[in-house]
């Protein structure tokens, strides 16, 4: 599954959620969940996993950071992400696989948006 048909997932169930369409079969069954405290202004965080799911993908707003480049310190800005998982599922290895995928995707959407 690419990211663009992700994203067509996600419009077709926030469609039926704004005209109060959207059921619990919908809902049920998820093995991941991505949670944007981001939208609420938060900085950071470590979101829990609600069973029966494997993992838990929390973004967090962009605010401006002190940050070191090229030997200098500058503001940049920066946005965490916390990602928690079912050890019992999921090799630390790929976890962090995964994260550093998502940190190349939003620092260069073109990864995502040409499937990169």
């Amino acid at each position: 599954m690419s990211y663009a048909d992700v994203e067509k997932g996600i419009a077709a169930l926030g469609q039926k959620a704004k005209n109060n369409d959207i059921s619990i079969e919908d809902m049920d069954g998820g093995t991941f969940t991505i949670s944007n405290g981001g939208v609420f202004g938060s900085l950071f965080g470590t979101p829990i996993i609600n069973p029966p799911q494997s993992a838990i993908l929390g973004m967090h707003g962009v605010f401006e950071r002190p940050v070191v480049r090229n030997g200098q310190v500058v503001i940049r800005p920066m946005m965490y992400i916390a990602l928690t998982y079912d050890h019992r599922l999921v090799d630390g290895r790929e976890a962090v696989t995964f994260l550093r995928t998502i940190k190349a995707a939003v620092e260069d959407p073109r990864i995502m948006l040409m499937d990169l």
